[in-house]
């Protein structure tokens, strides 16, 4: 089946702005975008004038799926807290494709997420990316896994302080996942010389080859910081083990703009919209993306979903604008960077031919709280209204 948009504005977050624009879907894929395409005669045609096209957004950082908002005993799955150390779980095996959260998603115009687990242990396990729309867990999974998640700061040290186990201290948080890293290069160096002692063929360690993905820079490892020197830490640590970091919330980023600029590091900020639950939060500002980006940093922006619901996206993007942020650049921390973050901007956040179709179709900015969205689809599909 062959659709066409035809006469909307159409927003490419890659390109030119085309308006009034053309973009022509086949098989769930994008044909092509553009002011003058011919459109064939069998299309199945979708008048859009006066309406804004664009690409889906994307939340780079949420919980969905894993910490159920109704269910909130029965589907939290979203810290295991037997264990700080637990790299080898894995979001994919905790979603529910029937939490109530993904039409809530598809209603705001998210149509791709990254999720994974909380940040009360040290390492929390992997994370994944994937559609909001679908039947089943695998058919929604486009990134498996998309990342190795850690955390610093306040939350691992008061879960395990409280049952007097490490880490009590930011100092035994940053020392278990150090040890746990050098761990995993130990047990690199023993695979690598299996030809040499074939006798010697260590056990295989969930944990470890979780641990291995990261160091391999085949994953980012997605590190939770909010205070300047939490993030300070995590880029010590990163260094040091030539890692593909990440920085998720980065409160206080804008306090350290130099070395997260020198070390190339984007950060995924928020969740901004919340209240200062937590002493670390102190310095939450909407104005801390708008600083980010306009030093040339790689900015998304997060609802943290179910800590801001996550059809709130947009209104994020709107109230960062409002603290200074460029539109430009809030309309690209939603869609083209987070999909660049999260490792699949060669299928989404941007409208070119060969990604996957996943467009939104709005009465106006979707950066004024006043627009509607009035259609969204996923790989092609019309899943709203």
């Amino acid at each position: 089946m062959i659709r066409a948009l035809i006469g909307g504005k159409v927003l490419t977050m890659a390109g030119p702005v085309y308006d009034p624009g053309i973009v022509l879907i086949k098989d769930g894929i994008i044909l092509a975008v553009g002011e003058h395409l011919a459109i064939p005669a069998e299309a199945e045609v979708y008048p859009v004038e006066g309406r804004v096209v664009m690409p889906g957004l994307i939340e780079a950082h949420s919980h969905i799926g894993i910490c159920e908002e109704i269910y909130q005993e029965e589907g939290d799955d979203l810290n295991e807290f037997s264990d700080p150390i637990t790299p080898h779980l894995r979001a994919l095996d905790a979603i529910n494709p029937e939490d109530i959260a993904f039409r809530d998603a598809i209603r705001g115009g998210v149509t791709t997420v990254g999720t994974g687990p909380g940040s009360g242990n040290v390492i929390g396990g992997e994370t994944v990316v994937l559609k909001t729309w679908g039947r089943t867990v695998d058919e929604m999974v486009f990134r498996q896994p998309a990342g190795l998640k850690v955390a610093l700061g306040e939350n691992p040290k008061k879960c395990y302080g409280q049952k007097q186990k490490m880490p009590m201290t930011r100092m035994a948080t940053a020392a278990l996942l150090r040890q746990t890293l050098v761990a995993a290069q130990n047990y690199r160096d023993k695979l690598k010389h299996l030809s040499q002692k074939p006798d010697e063929v260590p056990e295989r360690d969930l944990k470890l080859e979780a641990v291995l993905r990261a160091l391999n820079q085949d994953v980012p490892v997605k590190v939770h910081a909010h205070r300047a020197d939490d993030i300070m830490t995590a880029l010590r640590i990163g260094e040091e083990f030539g890692l593909d970091m990440v920085i998720e919330h980065g409160t206080e980023a804008h306090k350290i703009v130099e070395e997260l600029l020198r070390r190339k590091v984007p950060v995924v900020v928020g969740p901004s919209l919340s209240s200062r639950s937590k002493v670390e939060l102190k310095d939450r500002t909407f104005k801390t993306p708008g600083i980010l980006a306009r030093a040339g940093i790689k900015v998304a922006l997060m609802t943290d979903h179910p800590v801001i619901p996550i059809e709130y996206l947009s209104l994020c993007a709107a109230l960062a604008v409002k603290e200074g942020m460029s539109e430009t650049d809030a309309l690209k921390a939603v869609t083209i960077n987070p999909a660049e973050i999260l490792g699949v901007s060669e299928r989404v956040g941007s409208l070119a031919p060969g990604k996957d179709a996943d467009l939104l179709i709005l009465s106006g900015s979707i950066l004024d709280v006043r627009s509607r969205v009035e259609m969204v689809l996923v790989n092609g599909n019309l899943v709203w209204p």
